[in-house]
């Protein structure tokens, strides 16, 4: 059953009513369960739910009198009865999965509605790409909701995307079925300047009732963050510490902490519920990132909710945050976000509310996973060639592609590097003295050469500069076309001859990941679909994915998920230091600085 045929709350009244009185039968009936009712933070005990035609029609201490000879008896014995977990932002993409089988690994976690801002394919295929992740989300078993995708390019004039999204690609947008809203506003200079480009997005989302995402990547409170609150966006996930969380909810936003697979943002941000006692109906738990390893070895919203409990967080506070926090949010607490009359059929069992095992999921009145398994079809759309044929480099790379002249007669220079900060999406602008050999910069200890290579339009053009913190030594080079936000190709490696054979590898089976070491290749994920997602099962991606991670160790790294750190080196909206296929770009003043400083 697609969103779009689902029956509407006014739709099944009728029904609804009629089982709740017990005129009619239901097609399910939940037994003697433990209520969690996130509308007034209780937990009522032996509760039963009746649900007919995907949605709950009474939630009462015995609903015998809605049992009919065919409704279907689940027996909660006792355990609790939570409603399905909503994910309030995060990229299907991130995941390297198409949205059928993102569904597939996150349904035996708990989640059964999910915010998704597809803007990685937005960047690569335009419209046209935001529209095959928007069909393919109706086909799933929950609620995937579409956000539009604001900023293509994110930072305009600081780099090229494949396509660009305009003001009439999001009012068009607006009117398809699936669209919640206008994804994350990463253009913040934009918003605090009044870009009109910008504001006619926003308008076009409000003028349409719906919400719009936020992302304001900088530390600076002042009179440029009060500029983007009053441009309209409803939300932020770019907190990192606790003034930042308040701040933001103090504004009438909505704090959105994020647990992804290398950003740990709830820690520092959810003391202001847990320890300064502000009022928790602002804050929201998603998680922005996860790759399919994440997915699949440690779970999806369950694993932010138990984090967050970890955090010394009460568990039904948590809740709140990844269910009805995030429906109201979005104007969707009359249909998602807790097990209420009328709403969708949305329940998690459990036995545990700290823990948090996920043992039988229910969607839309459908048992969807029991035990850690999916166990419905997640139906696939069928991708085009176009969207599979997006890795256009122009011509095969040789070492020199990767070379960084140095000025004449210089012995060493002084070069602008990307500094790495381990599990947090900013970098650090640091500089370094670099030697020079044969009139070419060398990279010497935990400096590494990095570069960009333009994949949209077959120019050929290599951006080089350099990165520190990763930790590689050896002959080694690490390719991907997953390089957020434009998703051109990020090359970082130790040797020029490494990097060029990684670059090519990823020309020839049409994007992906690739590390190459000591001339051999390690590791390999093929990500065919715009060079961002497989259309295998999360479990397959993953366990290339972990030897991809694998090969990253051998090389030398040590950090914690080091490739979400390698595939952001290119996100030109987040500070301080950013490559794009345009240069390199100081996001604190977005100015393009050189690579090389002279020496005076």
């Amino acid at each position: 059953m697609t969103l779009t045929s689902f029956p509407t709350w006014p739709q099944s009244a009728a029904q609804l009513i009629a089982v709740a009185t017990g005129r009619a039968p239901a097609d399910m009936v939940i037994q003697g369960g433990k209520w969690v009712n996130v509308h007034t933070r209780e937990i009522l005990e032996n509760h039963d739910i009746a649900i007919v035609s995907g949605r709950i029609a009474c939630v009462v201490p015995d609903a015998s009198h809605s049992v009919g000879p065919d409704t279907q008896i689940i027996g909660a014995q006792g355990r609790f009865m939570v409603p399905g977990l909503c994910d309030g932002h995060m990229h299907i993409e991130s995941g390297m999965l198409t949205p059928a089988e993102f569904a597939r690994a996150v349904i035996p976690h708990g989640t059964t509605s999910m915010f998704t801002d597809p803007h990685e394919i937005a960047n690569v295929l335009g419209l046209d790409g935001v529209r095959m992740m928007h069909d393919e989300a109706l086909l799933q078993p929950i609620n995937i909701f579409t956000q539009m995708p604001s900023c293509a390019p994110s930072a305009p004039g600081m780099e090229t995307t494949g396509f660009e999204i305009s003001p009439q690609d999001v009012a068009e947008a607006m009117s398809w079925p699936g669209i919640i809203g206008l994804g994350e506003m990463m253009n913040f200079p934009g918003v605090s300047n009044a870009d009109p480009k910008m504001l006619a997005e926003i308008a076009a989302t409000q003028d349409a009732g719906k919400t719009v995402g936020g992302h304001y990547a900088s530390p600076d409170l002042g009179p440029a963050f009060a500029g983007y609150v009053a441009g309209g966006p409803a939300d932020d996930h770019e907190g990192t510490c606790e003034a930042d969380a308040i701040a933001r909810m103090r504004q009438g936003m909505r704090s959105m902490i994020r647990l992804g697979s290398a950003w740990y943002d709830v820690e520092t941000q959810i003391t202001a519920i847990t320890e300064k006692g502000l009022d928790p109906r602002n804050m929201i738990l998603c998680t922005d990132d996860c790759h399919s390893g994440t997915l699949v070895n440690d779970g999806h919203m369950n694993r932010v909710v138990r984090h967050a409990i970890d955090c010394g967080c009460d568990p039904l506070i948590a809740l709140q945050m990844a269910t009805i926090n995030t429906a109201t949010h979005f104007g969707l607490e009359r249909e998602i976000g807790s097990l209420t009359p009328g709403r969708r059929a949305d329940v998690i069992l459990t036995s545990d509310l700290k823990t948090l095992p996920i043992e039988t999921v229910i969607a839309r009145g459908q048992i969807v996973a029991e035990n850690g398994t999916c166990v419905v079809e997640c139906p696939h759309f069928d991708w085009p060639d176009s969207a599979r044929q997006t890795v256009h480099m122009g011509k095969t790379l040789a070492a020199d592609d990767f070379t960084v002249p140095a000025p004449t007669g210089a012995n060493a220079v002084r070069a602008n590097v990307i500094g790495v900060v381990e599990n947090q999406a900013p970098t650090k602008a640091l500089q370094f003295e670099l030697p020079v050999t044969e009139g070419r910069v060398q990279a010497t200890g935990d400096v590494c050469q990095i570069a960009l290579v333009e994949r949209h339009r077959a120019t050929g053009q290599v951006t080089n500069a350099f990165v520190s913190g990763f930790g590689y030594d050896g002959p080694m080079a690490m390719a991907s076309t997953v390089a957020h936000d434009s998703h051109h190709m990020i090359v970082v490696g130790t040797d020029t001859a490494h990097m060029a054979l990684a670059a090519n590898r990823l020309g020839d089976v049409g994007g992906g990941i690739v590390i190459f070491k000591d001339g051999v290749e390690l590791a390999l994920v093929e990500l065919p679909i715009a060079g961002l997602m497989s259309d295998q099962p999360a479990t397959q991606v993953a366990a290339k994915t972990e030897q991809m991670m694998s090969a990253m160790r051998a090389c030398g790294c040590t950090l914690n998920n080091a490739y979400m750190q390698h595939s952001l080196l290119a996100l030109v909206v987040i500070p301080e230091l950013r490559i794009s296929d345009l240069g390199l770009v100081d996001v604190r003043k977005f100015e393009f600085i050189p690579v090389i400083e002279p020496i005076s």
